[in-house]
């Protein structure tokens, strides 16, 4: 390939990776091959001649993407994440084109040095102590990029080790390091990465393993027992590491009471972040690092969760000689004029050649900034919250331990073997991935959020995925979805049993801002509407404030759109009906001696019989002079509700000449009754309905009759009372918008429901309290009713 195939390719490239990261979905997250499936597609030589990069690449289509573990896809849950970005894909492109060796600064001055800088970048971003930064020539800490988090263990283990054998060898001069090795001992939790063991076998020292309490933590307490019962028997504690972030719970060890114990000690310790140590430059999770000024290494991996490709592991020392006495070497061929002067990284780490991995790391760093690196953390965590929700909410299912940051590890209840059987069979059928962890004897599936490109649909899919296997395997077993377990639903309990069991609770108005039924969740931070008080007194204290009517044409619409549904809706909309109505008709102010009244509890609602949602109520024909018509009457709640768009033909039918229309100004009622043999069937109306015909009709007949009604008003009584019998008659009553709106449109002054005067045709000037709450109840919530022949 030259240089101008190169060009073309190299776009190609880019085209394929930009569609493979952007589509990942359509892949199936684990690969259906068995083991031996590539031996058999491929040659079991090397070409002799070269071959056409086009026969390469479909070679790759056909034989390796089907085998391939897709990490970068939104369902894959297994292990940690493993992340890569355009800017560190951009990075490693670059850092692979110079493919520069870092090991000395000779060898790349800019390698070198950008790696400090970009490390010191980081410290800074988790908040690490300043003994870890290298800012001054004189520094003695400072960072190192290391290839994975096991090699950042390995080489402080060994670190502690040669600081150790040369304080024993200073006490102990006659020995030989062999023999002082044997007395050597470290320290971690039995949670810790299997990386800790491996580097315990390499370094030819001696393991204890700390048990972990309730929460899978390593506590001080129980590693200074053990510290004291190995020095009791001859031993030498010498390294200890604590986990920030475990793998089977992503539990956090306490640092704070583990780096005092090895203070006292004179142990190293050493901090594996692996994992979590990415959420530290969000500021809420640094909590968990309390106590890392008392480390002596700490390490975590930017190609987890920070969108660094791997191979990228930050590691800092707070005394860098500690390295240099384990790695130094010196041959002539390695030596240059500025050593001394400048960091050379050979002597940091075990292998000699280093790539350039500060270029892709200072891309990222610089791409994202830190609020899109925070983002994507806290992404990460909200996701892992909706999953632990959804698991919690099945009964069928247990979280062991608490979820921390993007991981959540549960199990079916039951036996281990419940749990190992769902697992395999997920991870046969491809769609998503995850492994097991085991603590205490607990066996569970670990599921992290992975991907930056993991969606909430995505958590939805998975969680129906483990579902349905889930149901798959308990039906199988035990013949049910739910298996053994017996699902107890939840208790409805009512109003009146919570104020039994809690005489405090208060009622009050739901706040919502959506049309949903009020409803009990929790009496501490939510409230139940009460509709037997609750409306009076709340319509009563209306009427003592001073609003300022508001009108639009958005306002109209919305207080239009409320009229006519027959919905429940929050008090923020029932508030701008309010003041929309006041549009048309202001609230007077109320004097001293009328909110005294009001104080004294005289409610409009306090003598109400019925109650019910004003949302749901009815009116019936009915003419019952036992009750008190100055009070709100709340009907009862009907069988059916109606839906507000209900039209009346029978009624809109109803010629004018055909009816009187008559005002009971006392009741607050609007009589309709046929005059002819024109009957009226059953109907449906909503009174607070404007755009019905019978509205437009209603509004003619007050026109026509109002002078009539008012002075005739008892003897119209008088003649519709004497006409039930013989007719049916609809009667649009009690609280509704239109009502009080009509009656006091063509009324000289507002409305007075107390007794009748002797000269019906003087104004009220000002209404009592009670009434106003009556006419502000009445316009703010809705009505629906039906007629009886």
């Amino acid at each position: 390939m030259d240089h101008k195939e190169f060009r073309v390719k190299a776009k190609e490239m880019v085209d394929y990776i930009a569609d493979y990261l952007e589509n990942i979905r359509d892949h199936r997250v684990y690969p259906g091959v068995q083991p031996g499936y590539l031996h058999k597609r491929l040659p079991t030589e090397a070409p002799q001649l070269p071959e056409k990069w086009d026969d390469i690449f479909k070679d790759v289509e056909d034989h390796i993407m089907p085998g391939i573990v897709h990490w970068q896809s939104p369902h894959m849950h297994a292990y940690f994440p493993a992340l890569t970005s355009y800017p560190s894909i951009m990075g490693e492109m670059l850092s692979s084109a110079l493919n520069v060796l870092c090991f000395t600064w000779a060898s790349s001055p800019a390698g070198t040095e950008l790696e400090t800088i970009a490390m010191n970048w980081l410290g800074k971003l988790l908040g690490l102590p300043e003994c870890f930064l290298n800012e001054k020539n004189d520094s003695p800490g400072g960072g190192v990029i290391q290839t994975t988090a096991s090699e950042a263990t390995l080489v402080s283990l060994l670190a502690a080790r040669t600081r150790a054998l040369m304080e024993l060898a200073s006490l102990n001069p006659d020995l030989q390091s062999s023999e002082l090795l044997g007395h050597l001992i470290c320290y971690c939790s039995d949670q810790a990465h299997s990386s800790v063991e491996k580097a315990g076998l390499i370094g030819l020292v001696r393991m204890r393993y700390i048990e972990s309490d309730e929460n899978q933590c390593m506590r001080g307490a129980k590693l200074e027992e053990a510290i004291l019962n190995d020095k009791a028997k001859g031993l030498v504690p010498f390294w200890v590491c604590a986990t920030l972030g475990t793998t089977g719970s992503v539990a956090f060890d306490n640092l704070r009471e583990i780096g005092e114990v090895c203070e006292k000690h004179s142990a190293w310790l050493h901090v594996d972040a692996a994992y979590a140590g990415s959420c530290f430059i969000c500021p809420e999770y640094r909590h968990w690092l309390d106590g890392v000024e008392l480390a002596d290494s700490f390490a975590f991996n930017p190609s987890k969760w920070l969108m660094v490709n791997f191979d990228c592991t930050a590691m800092w020392v707070r005394d860098s000689t500690a390295l240099h006495r384990t790695f130094n070497v010196n041959p002539i061929y390695l030596r240059h004029e500025n050593s001394g002067k400048a960091i050379d990284y050979m002597h940091w780490q075990i292998p000699l050649s280093r790539r350039f991995r500060a270029l892709k790391l200072w891309f990222v760093l610089r791409n994202y900034g830190v609020v899109g690196l925070q983002k994507h953390i806290r992404e990460s965590v909200r996701l892992a919250q909706k999953f632990e929700a959804l698991v919690l909410a099945d009964q069928r299912f247990d979280i062991p331990q608490p979820r921390n940051l993007g991981m959540v590890v549960f199990r079916l209840k039951g036996d281990n073997n419940l749990t190992e059987r769902l697992l395999k069979k997920l991870n046969g059928r491809g769609y998503i991935h995850a492994v097991p962890a085991c603590f205490k004897g607990v066996y569970v599936i670990r599921f992290t959020v992975t991907s930056q490109r993991t969606t909430n649909q995505d958590i939805l899919d998975d969680w129906n995925e483990i579902k349905k296997v889930a149901s798959e395997i308990l039906v199988d077993m035990f013949g049910s979805e739910n298996g053994n377990i017996v699902i107890h639903k939840k208790p409805r309990i009512s109003l009146k049993e919570t104020r039994e069991l809690n005489a405090t609770f208060g009622t009050s108005l739901l706040l919502a801002n959506s049309p949903m039924s009020p409803k009990i969740v929790n009496g501490t931070h939510v409230a139940i509407c009460d509709y037997e008080q609750v409306l009076s007194s709340c319509a009563q204290t209306f009427a003592q404030l001073k609003m300022e009517p508001k009108d639009s044409p958005e306002m109209r619409r919305r207080v239009r759109g409320i009229r006519m549904c027959g919905k429940k809706f929050s008090l923020d909309s029932y508030m701008d009906m309010v003041q929309g109505l006041m549009v048309e008709q202001s609230l007077p102010q109320c004097s001293e001696e009328e909110r005294d009244d009001a104080s004294n509890g005289s409610s409009p609602g306090e003598k109400s019989s019925l109650s019910t949602s004003p949302a749901t109520s009815s009116m019936m024909i009915k003419n019952d002079s036992s009750l008190d018509m100055n009070q709100l009457q709340v009907p009862a709640t009907p069988s059916r509700q109606y839906r507000s768009k209900s039209i009346d033909l029978s009624l809109s039918d109803l010629k004018l000449d055909e009816a009187t229309v008559s005002i009971d100004m006392k009741n607050n009622e609007i009589i309709i009754t046929p005059t002819g043999s024109k009957k009226i069937d059953q109907v449906r109306f909503n009174a607070a309905d404007e755009k019905l015909n019978i509205g437009d009709r209603i509004n003619q007949a007050f026109e026509n009759f109002q002078s009539s009604l008012r002075d005739n008003h008892n003897e119209n009584n008088d003649s519709i009372d004497d006409k039930v019998d013989d007719h049916s008659k609809l009667t649009i009553k009690g609280p509704g918008s239109y009502i009080k709106k009509l009656i006091q449109q063509f009324s000289e002054g507002p409305f007075e429901s107390d007794e009748p005067k002797a000269d019906i045709d003087k104004a009220v000037s000002t209404p009592s309290i009670k009434d106003r709450a009556d006419a502000i109840c009445k316009k703010c919530f809705h009505y629906k009713g039906k007629m009886n022949n």
